[in-house]
């Protein structure tokens, strides 16, 4: 406890919670329904602008946008090609380095690895005056898309594109939001900290009335960056809160997921307020989660998990996609339930998974079929957290689903009772632990064969290093069992 460097260690983050709280977002925000597609798109809107700076980033492992200011000068110039540290998508939340060896530095040379902008992604930034109002996100290319969240997202999209199949994509997050800021909620080492309502009011109008500040002002922000809600609802927990956000195609789906996190957090600090996205936040509350909603299309347009003929209008694709699901969710939970809390939410009772089960309707299983019409027939997977990076989820449905149709894996009869209670077959149980869960995805052929070896071995060890870094902190529950009965 006199560690010198904890002890600046704890002095920046609570100077960091002070300045975060200080920060200026007053002013309208800018409404825009501009959109980009080339780099010429971006160059007309330089033109046509007095753009001076825009932010360019790119996200990392744990789901966080790394980013810096640019001038226009350098914008132009990183549009046809720029470089960034690869080593950054390894950091952890506070810049912990996870793991190196893995990412093209083995000497610790920390390189700069070839980076791409996508000029598609590029969004207007609300509150930020004419000349800084541009964020544009990328990925890294060459060795570096081995690494790299939305490359690899990218690869396999574009794979299944070329096969004529199209997947369409819904993403629902969970958050829960405090009457606190960072440095009030610092200041009580996170403990006994005030949450926005007192009690559970699952979609309550009362709740949103009375908070109707804030859920305008998120809404503006996610128009301004083109990010479209299906709905915003009060959950069933204290300060709990849910969005769904609206589905499409392509690298805009997790985009969007990434975008709204970013924006969420910043519009409850322009209201004095905290949210947090972790997996389970409290031992008194539910986990949040971060559903995935799929589906896929040919070349026509079709919805391939739709057909008439068949029993609950569930095509033999469907059924093959969840069969290929259910074989390998335990072994990619890793890529769904990326940090040592997100399986503080994965236990019985509190409507997160623990198998990789499926029913039609079913909320207590993993994977959640709704047969619906021949456009909103889709597979709901219920497994991954809020604090999951959206690339990584994805891409994992994405792998095992397609795995399942083209090896014609049929899935088990489907659970019609609460999952919970189940006699679950070993082979569809999840990890029981996080260590657990990176053994058997650093293990799995399948995912090394899908995502890359460079991949599996990285993120693996990413994730190894954090439990290992984990092991070795003394919990407040530890010195509340042992400290003076031992």
């Amino acid at each position: 406890m006199n560690d010198p460097t904890l002890v600046t260690k704890q002095k920046n983050r609570y100077d960091y919670g002070q300045f975060i709280h200080k920060i200026n977002f007053e002013g309208p925000i800018r409404m825009s329904d501009t959109t980009f597609n080339t780099i010429e798109d971006i160059l007309d809107y330089i033109k046509t602008t007095d753009l001076e700076y825009a932010t360019i980033g790119y996200v990392d492992y744990q789901g966080a946008i790394r980013s810096k200011y640019v001038s226009q000068e350098h914008l132009i110039s990183a549009l046809q090609g720029t470089t960034n540290p690869i080593i950054t998508l390894i950091f952890d939340a506070g810049d912990e380095v996870l793991e190196t060896a893995s990412l093209g530095n083995k000497d610790e040379t920390y390189n700069d690895s070839p980076f791409r902008l996508d000029p598609s992604s590029a969004r207007i930034v609300p509150w930020e005056n004419s000349r800084r109002n541009l964020l544009i996100l990328g990925e890294f290319i060459e060795e570096g898309a081995q690494f790299c969240p939305r490359s690899l997202y990218n690869r396999l999209y574009n794979q299944c594109q070329e096969k004529g199949l199209t997947f369409v994509n819904g993403i629902e997050l969970e958050f829960t939001l405090f009457d606190e800021t960072s440095k009030s909620a610092a200041d009580k080492n996170w403990r006994g900290i005030y949450t926005a309502t007192r009690q559970k009011t699952y979609c309550s109008y009362q709740r949103q009335l009375s908070q109707l500040d804030f859920y305008h002002d998120l809404m503006d922000i996610c128009k301004t960056l083109n990010i479209n809600i299906d709905s915003l609802h009060e959950e069933s927990g204290d300060g709990f809160m849910e969005v769904a956000l609206a589905h499409g195609s392509g690298s805009r789906i997790p985009d969007n997921a990434i975008l709204f996190k970013t924006f969420c957090k910043v519009a409850a600090v322009r209201h004095d307020k905290l949210a947090t996205f972790m997996a389970r936040w409290s031992n008194d509350a539910d986990g949040q989660s971060g559903h995935i909603h799929m589906s896929i299309t040919d070349q026509s347009g079709k919805n391939i998990f739709h057909d008439d003929t068949k029993e609950h209008q569930m095509s033999d694709a469907m059924r093959y996609f969840i069969g290929g699901l259910q074989k390998l969710l335990p072994e990619f939970l890793l890529m769904m339930a990326p940090n040592i809390n997100s399986f503080k939410r994965l236990i019985p009772g509190i409507f997160a998974p623990i198998s990789a089960e499926w029913g039609i309707e079913n909320r207590t299983c993993s994977l959640r079929a709704i047969p619906g019409s021949k456009n909103s027939s889709r597979v709901e997977c219920r497994t991954p957290g809020a604090d999951a990076n959206p690339y990584l989820s994805l891409s994992a449905m994405m792998g095992a689903g397609i795995y399942g149709i083209e090896h014609k894996i049929e899935p088990t009869a489907s659970t019609t009772t609460n999952a919970y209670n189940s006699a679950t077959p070993e082979a569809l149980k999840f990890p029981s632990d996080f260590r657990d869960a990176i053994e058997k995805f650093s293990g799995s052929k399948i995912a090394r064969e899908i995502f890359g070896d460079p991949f599996v071995d990285a993120y693996a060890q990413s994730r190894r290093t954090q439990f290992e870094q984990f092991q070795t902190f003394v919990t407040d529950k530890e010195l509340e069992r042992f400290f003076d009965l031992v």
